[in-house]
């Protein structure tokens, strides 16, 4: 599918039960799920409590395994490079926490970069005396790129990214940072949380090391799943931090053997029915075509900054070159708590993205608390109105009060 059409924005709204309670523009802190997703979950909960947890999970066997294949398409990816796991920090940190630091190497990290990552960077730097560094944005707002490559030296023992930012549009040049870190042999770790299920991901193009997503966001999959990418260049060189009898196995009592494939980051115990949902939910992104989620997804986001640009007292956030399906915005005169809370009342979705999120950008910009409005390819143009009315509306008010 090239694009979507009309009826395919009709159809995915019917797919879609959620369509009918509210306008769902939080869709980058967790999507409405389509019906397939959720009828995946109970029928197989429901089949678990008349058959019994092991014996369910016996019998949904491959199509546990195909998730992984589903996983590894999504990616363009190989099968034994997936782990899956119950959210993406626990995907990041598998990673993060297995590489070996010490005092003097240093870490690069983006402007853009999320509180948890963020709060992990300084962990390890206090832990071990490795330094923390960020590196510029260029005139556009996203990741300099020559400012990364004038970084990079033998010290550097990773460059981690967040590709996507919590806190507005910006997609961060992932391709060009993978062209600077191969070129290096630097680890390249991509936080892909905010990116994977409205942008059309390849990892071969992108050459990260590593890649860490969610289920509950553009995916439009279950909460409690994620999903971790590790090419072998990186995964041959890491035991992870913890291990179990999934992970490893005993081979003698005092000898174990680490698993060769990327399932040495999981752990024995699972939530099958919602590894069975994010299943479900992949499939269903692959089936409509990520390029045309993407480009969706994409043109309804630059509609709606068009159209707050025109609203007066109201500023939108968004940086970079590219932007993708988040619009990050203030109203002068009124918190984004407040913003939000009123839009709740007119039945519209959205979330507060708080300075605390991301400190070195909105230290940098000195941006206040941010109202996110985040679309996918279910919204509709009369949703869009909907919002631009009660925002023009809540602007209005306070000017006059």
């Amino acid at each position: 599918m090239a694009s979507f059409l009309p009826a395919d924005v009709a159809r995915a709204r019917a797919e879609t039960p959620g369509c009918t309670g509210a306008a769902h523009f939080n869709n980058a802190g967790s999507a409405l799920p389509p019906s397939r997703v959720t009828d995946t979950m109970v029928d197989y909960l429901r089949h678990e409590a008349l058959v019994g947890g092991y014996e369910a999970a016996a019998e949904a066997a491959e199509r546990t395994e195909a998730v992984y294949a589903s996983v590894a398409r999504l990616l363009n990816a190989d099968v034994d490079d997936i782990a899956l796991t119950d959210n993406a920090t626990r995907s990041w940190q598998a990673v993060f926490y297995a590489l070996p630091f010490k005092a003097g190497d240093r870490i690069l990290t983006s402007r853009a970069e999320y509180a948890s990552n963020a709060i992990a960077f300084l962990q390890i730097a206090r832990r071990t005396g490795a330094r923390v560094e960020v590196v510029a944005d260029d005139d556009a707002g996203q990741l300099d790129v020559d400012d990364l490559r004038a970084r990079i030296d033998d010290d550097v023992k990773l460059v981690a990214v967040s590709h996507v930012p919590t806190q507005g549009g910006l997609v961060n040049p992932a391709e060009a940072i993978g062209a600077v870190t191969s070129a290096a042999g630097i680890p390249y770790l991509l936080d892909a949380c905010q990116s994977a299920g409205q942008l059309d991901l390849d990892v071969t193009r992108i050459r990260c090391d590593a890649l860490s997503a969610t289920g509950r966001k553009y995916l439009r999959g279950p909460r409690g799943t994620g999903f971790l990418y590790v090419h072998p260049r990186l995964r041959d060189r890491l035991e992870p931090a913890m291990l179990d009898l999934y992970s490893a196995s005993w081979e003698s009592p005092t000898e174990y053997v680490v698993h060769p494939t990327a399932k040495r980051f999981e752990v024995w115990e699972r939530d099958f029915a919602a590894v069975l949902g994010l299943g479900a939910a992949v499939d269903y992104a692959l089936e409509w075509g990520l390029p045309a989620i993407e480009e969706r997804v994409a043109a309804m986001a630059a509609t709606m900054r068009s159209r707050f640009g025109e609203i007066p007292g109201v500023r939108v956030h968004d940086v970079g070159a590219r932007r993708c399906g988040l619009v990050s915005f203030s109203l002068a005169g009124l918190p984004a708590e407040q913003v939000k809370a009123r839009l709740t009342e007119a039945k519209i979705n959205t979330s507060v993205t708080h300075a605390v999120s991301a400190q070195y950008d909105f230290t940098a910009r000195g941006l206040p608390d941010l109202v996110r409005a985040s679309v996918h390819y279910y919204n509709n143009d009369d949703e869009i109105d909907l919002l631009v009315r009660e925002v023009t509306r809540l602007a209005q008010d306070s000017r006059s009060s």
